[in-house]
């Protein structure tokens, strides 16, 4: 989990996990927790004092709903609004290309891979030729970029839900260190 250092209006300075954000306007002071909803822990003193304690509440919270929830899945499920054709989410195609210094042309499918952490990858599946294209290819070479994207919907989802445990490990591990304000 990261942590950065903050430095309230009255000078004092924390270590605040991510997710945990500070508000400070001129009627209101506290901690904000971000993560899959949002809820406010005031530090219910207008200067500042009790910052400490309302950070402490806000970051168990967020372990709470870290620990007790899935984790937060950023990709995309349907198609969008937008998209010309009814291929699932994350499939184009058919895409159709020539070689250099070749007249035959060839189509695939592109399926975006996602990857927890890292850049999407993209792969293509082959539907074939001008001479070997035909609609059962097309359901075949459908159905293989289907099954790649849910296997990489798969492995991302476990990779995420890997790093939100190792990110509930490392706060727990933070809230048992003494806090310096």
């Amino acid at each position: 989990m990261k942590f950065r250092d903050i430095v309230i209006f009255n000078g004092a300075q924390f270590k605040v996990p991510q997710c945990v954000q500070r508000i400070d306007t001129r009627n209101t002071h506290g901690w904000q927790v971000r993560y899959q909803g949002t809820k406010m822990f005031s530090d219910h003193t207008p200067d500042g004092s009790g910052a400490q304690r309302s950070l402490a509440l806000a970051t168990r919270e967020l372990l709470k709903r870290m620990t007790a929830q899935p984790a937060p899945v950023s990709r995309q499920r349907t198609p969008g609004a937008n998209k010309g054709n009814q291929l699932p989410s994350g499939i184009s195609g058919p895409i159709v290309r020539a070689r250099v210094n070749s007249i035959v042309r060839t189509a695939s499918l592109s399926v975006s891979l996602p990857q927890h952490g890292q850049r999407t990858k993209c792969t293509s599946v082959y539907i074939g030729s001008e001479g070997t294209y035909t609609l059962d290819r097309f359901k075949l070479a459908l159905a293989r970029a289907v099954e790649l994207r849910a296997e990489a919907a798969v492995t991302y989802e476990l990779a995420a839900a890997r790093a939100q445990r190792r990110d509930g490990s490392a706060l727990r591990a933070a809230l048992r260190r003494p806090a310096t304000a």
